[in-house]
This record gives C-alpha cells, sequence and structure tokens, in this order.
C-alpha cells in the first residue's frame, strides 16, 4: 500500500477569542488562524522614535520565529493606518509620550513613572497589547520581553511593569551542542523490501556543517535475512554517505558510522535519512512470522561538527547579522520621516530576520544618522531612497548599482544596462562589504522611490525566496522580474579566517605532500652521495674502464 502526497486531513473546530491576559493574547497573536487571515498587526506610533522603532523590532522578532506561516506575515504598521476589526490582534508599542488617547485611559502616567508596562485591553471586540514606557530604556526592555516566549505564555495576568531588575533574557541555548539524538525511542521496520525513516537534525540558524560529521547507528535486527542482499543506507540532505551490508554475527546490537564526504556543505536543518533493503533468508518464507525485521534504538545519534558561516553572499544572509542564535551588533539606518511603504519594506525585512534570532538578548538599534564608531562596529542595512537616507548617498561610489547624479535614477553598469526611465522604476538590494569595517557585512535596500524600495525588500521576506539568489546583489522591477549578480570576487567576510579553515581542511593533503617532499630530498641526496663516492660527479659523469 502506498500513501501519496495527495493524502489529507480536515478538521472542522470553533475558535475561540483570547481572555483578557498577556498569555492568551499572545497565542492567539502567533496563531495561524490569526496570522493567516492577517488578523495581527504590530503598531507603532505615527512618527516613531528610534527606541520605537527597534522595541518594535525586538517585539516582532519574538512573534515571527514562532509563526509557521510564511505567505502571510506579521505587518507592521502606524497607529494611524490600523483599521481594527472584531477579532483583530494589534500590539501596540510607543513610548508613553507618542501612546494614542484611547490607550492613556487604561494606563496613567503615573504607573510608567519607574517602569514599563505590558498590558492585554480587549474594547469593543478587538484585542490589543500595550507596551510602552516613559523612556527609550525601559521601552527597550519591555520590547525584549514580548521577544521572550516563555515568558509571554507564562504571563497569566492582564498587566505587568517592568523595572531595570526584571529578568527578561531568553535562557541560552547549547550553542557548543555537538551530538544530538535521532530518536528518542525504538523505531522498527518490517517486513521485506525497501524501508525509510526520516530524522532531524537543527543546528543553530547562524552555523552549517564542517567537516568531521558522522551519524552513528545502533541497530537490532532478525536472524532470517538474506545478509549478503540486505543493506543500510544513510544519506543526509540528500547526498548519500555510505552503504553497509547486515551482518548475522551483530543481530543483537549492530553500531555502524558513516562519516559524511569532507566538503559536503549542509545548511542548519539537516534531514537524516536511514534506509532498509531487506531480503528474506529463503525464497519460500512468507508467513507472517518470518518476516524479517530491524529496529533503530534509541542510542543513534549524529555528531555534528559546525562552524559559522564566513560567506558575504545572499546564502548567508540573514545568518550573517546573526551570531549564537541573536542580533550581531545590527545597525538599521532609516529615513528621518517613514511612509506606508517604507513600513512595509520593515515589515518584509523583519519577519524574515526575526525568525532567525531566537534569543532576546542580541544589540539592535536604530539610527537616522549613525556616528562612524557606530559604522566601524556594526553590521548595517541601510534602507530607503537617496533622498530620505544620507548614509545611501554616501555609498553611492560603493554601491554596485550607483545612482546618477539626480538621485532620481540607476546607472548602467558592467552587469546590466539601464534606461534612465527603467533605473527610476527598480529596487536593488545590494549586499557590500563594509567600507567602515571588512570584517562586517552593509545590506543597502534601495531605490530611486519608496514604492521601488518595497519591491526590493518583497525578494527578503522568506526563507524560501532568499534561497534563489546565490550572489551579492538583486535588481526588481514593477513586473516582478527579478534578477541577482555576483560582484565581488572574495566572498569572505572574514580573509584570515578562510586560510585558517583551508589549512585545517587540507591538514592531512600537507602532511602528505611533506612526507613526499622529505623523501624527494632524501633520495636526491641518496644519489648525490652515491655519485660523489663513485667519481661520477668529478670525471664528468663518466667512469673508468675498470
Amino acid at each position: 500500500m502506498t500513501i501519496t502526497d495527495a493524502s489529507n486531513v480536515s478538521f472542522s473546530y470553533k475558535l475561540n477569542q483570547a481572555d483578557t491576559t498577556i498569555s492568551a493574547f499572545y497565542t492567539h497573536f502567533i496563531g495561524d488562524d490569526t496570522v493567516n487571515q492577517q488578523r495581527a498587526v504590530l503598531a507603532t506610533a505615527d512618527t516613531p522614535t528610534n527606541a520605537d522603532l527597534t522595541a518594535s523590532m525586538l517585539a516582532l522578532s519574538g512573534t515571527s520565529r514562532t509563526i509557521s506561516a510564511q505567505a502571510n506575515q506579521v505587518q507592521i504598521e502606524r497607529w494611524s493606518k490600523v483599521q481594527a476589526d472584531d477579532g483583530d490582534y494589534v500590539i501596540m508599542v510607543a513610548t508613553y509620550q507618542e501612546l494614542p488617547a484611547i490607550f492613556k485611559k487604561v494606563i496613567t502616567e503615573d504607573q510608567v513613572t519607574k517602569h514599563a508596562v505590558i498590558k492585554a485591553v480587549t474594547d469593543k471586540g478587538r484585542h490589543y497589547l500595550i507596551v510602552t514606557a516613559n523612556n527609550d530604556r525601559l521601552l527597550k526592555r519591555a520590547g525584549r520581553f514580548v521577544a521572550n516566549q516563555e515568558l509571554m505564555t507564562e504571563s497569566q495576568q492582564e498587566s505587568i511593569s517592568l523595572s531595570d531588575q526584571t529578568a527578561i533574557d531568553s535562557a541560552s541555548a547549547d550553542l557548543n551542542r555537538e551530538t544530538y539524538q535521532l530518536t528518542d525511542q525504538a523505531v522498527q521496520f518490517t517486513g521485506t523490501g525497501h524501508h525509510e525513516g526520516d530524522y532531524y537534525v537543527s543546528l543553530p540558524n547562524d552555523r552549517t556543517n564542517a567537516d568531521g560529521s558522522t551519524v552513528s547507528l545502533k541497530l537490532k535486527y532478525s536472524d532470517n535475512l538474506d545478509f549478503k542482499r540486505s543493506l543500510v543506507t544513510v544519506s543526509v540532505n540528500d547526498t548519500l554517505t555510505g552503504s553497509h551490508r547486515l551482518v548475522r554475527g551483530r543481530i543483537n546490537g549492530d553500531r555502524l558510522t558513516f562519516k559524511l564526504p569532507r566538503g559536503t556543505a549542509l545548511s542548519n536543518s539537516l534531514d537524516v535519512k536511514v534506509a532498509f533493503d531487506l531480503a528474506l533468508n529463503g525464497a519460500n518464507q512468507t508467513a507472517d512470522s518470518d518476516s524479517p525485521w530491524v529496529t533503530i534504538e534509541p542510542t543513534s545519534k549524529m555528531t555534528v561538527k559546525s562552524q559559522q558561516s564566513n560567506d558575504l553572499l545572499l546564502t548567508n544572509y540573514p545568518t550573517l547579522f546573526i551570531k549564537n542564535e541573536t542580533y550581531n551588533h545590527l545597525a538599521v539606518v532609516v529615513p528621518k520621516t517613514l511612509n506606508d511603504q517604507d513600513f512595509k519594506t520593515l515589515s518584509n525585512l523583519f519577519n524574515l530576520i526575526g525568525s532567525y534570532a531566537k534569543l532576546n538578548t542580541g544589540s539592535i538599534q536604530f539610527y537616522q544618522h549613525p556616528s562612524k564608531t557606530v559604522l566601524k562596529n556594526s553590521n548595517v542595512i541601510a534602507i530607503g531612497t537617496p533622498k530620505q537616507n544620507p548614509l545611501i548617498k554616501q555609498l553611492n561610489s560603493k554601491l554596485y548599482f550607483k545612482y546618477a547624479r539626480s538621485w532620481e535614477t540607476f546607472k548602467s553598469n558592467e552587469k546590466l544596462s539601464l534606461t534612465s526611465s527603467y533605473g527610476h522604476t527598480i529596487g536593488t538590494d545590494q549586499l557590500l562589504r563594509s567600507p567602515y569595517n571588512a570584517k562586517r557585512g552593509l545590506l543597502v535596500v534601495t531605490g530611486a522611490t519608496s514604492q521601488a524600495t518595497y519591491l526590493a525588500s518583497t525578494q527578503l521576506n522568506t526563507a524560501s525566496t532568499i534561497q534563489q539568489y546565490t550572489g551579492d546583489a538583486i535588481v526588481v522591477d514593477t513586473d516582478n522580474q527579478h534578477t541577482g549578480y555576483r560582484f565581488k570576487k572574495n566572498k569572505a567576510i572574514d580573509r584570515a579566517l578562510t586560510v585558517k579553515r583551508n589549512l585545517n581542511q587540507n591538514t592531512q593533503l600537507l602532511i602528505y605532500l611533506g612526507a613526499a617532499l622529505i623523501v624527494i630530498i632524501a633520495i636526491g641526496a641518496a644519489i648525490i652521495l652515491v655519485m660523489k663516492k663513485q667519481g661520477l660527479l668529478k670525471r664528468g659523469g663518466r667512469s673508468n674502464d675498470k
């Protein structure tokens, strides 16, 4: 019997609305029903401060990483643009001074004198979570609290007050972990023929497989197999790792280790496929009692040697802005005045980046005019048109697709010929080596108009979309034609690290070459000594007749 992928299960259910607790609001806000029906919105002030934007993106990170639906994501909007209906869930993040009057009725100024406040409110069938404080520092702490899934689901009250002493940090994962159990219980396959089992290993998002990873299987199997034809085969992310025959003498405990081939490139999500081909010993043994079987024991594991990815390419986006599963000194430079298209651009970018920031402890800050020190010490994302964002003007000479002097269109380059009218409508994503720090990345999301900038951001909104690109630049036009380009020759973020890794990966080869060189030198020296002893060198290479 074959069950095809067209099979499905349908459920009919009634969705209960949230009560007035923070945990109930949060559970509904990140729920698939709410997101798929576009009833989840994150709002901020109409003229947000840098602290408003920073706290908002922190809060969005805590929700986007838990949302399974990529097609419909949480949108970021100005409060004046929020049109809340019955059953909608809105997180409102703003300093108390910028808080709409409707929310100042339920949170008084005295309550935010020394504390940030997070409060769940229901009004006319609409559900709100107010996140506010009277200073930037506490507002960011409140944003980090919302980004902590454990704290939000544990908050069984309507309101929480946060001080500088309130514990808000996410629990750190074991980032140095190497061993992953494939299954927590024995898995048995019965019957002749081909059987497959899939087991998933998830690494931290900012790490990738390094040489030296192995899959170790502990097996038990029946003694009525045809051991000349019964095999186990292992592959990782569809890369064949190896095959072994099952052995009669090891039926009660066979331990097999499969090494991943050197240089195998794997993502942070690993699919370990274990396949068995079981053949029965004797053509006439067909009774159920004689069915052959094999069991994968819970002690089976995968040992993963991982490393930080070192590529300054879109294949490493957005993890090049992530370290140890949180923001890695990220500075976001935005226009002083944000319009509706700019908010849509931020929604696209941070729904994806936020889903990779699993911890709320990283460094992220919004700026309009960052200092040189900030630019030197940070990974940078610059968003907007050159007329909106002065930093993009300053970077024009460094861009792969440069603006003309009018700042109204892109100029042609060695990769793409552009007319002035077409160059006015396209948006670009350009991943540069930061001119302020050669070991940092700088992403410019820009176009001559805010609409063009938004078009560029549509290629950076989901993991499946960004996987199309292997270079360091993207061009998108109004017909949704999008093309990727590769400009930089050296893709390494840290060039010294690349050299070190290459040496480590080729250590054995270098040892063999060194040994071979020593042998060649020794043979050459021996020949010279023999020739000297025979007097061949002094007589021009000819010996006497004797």
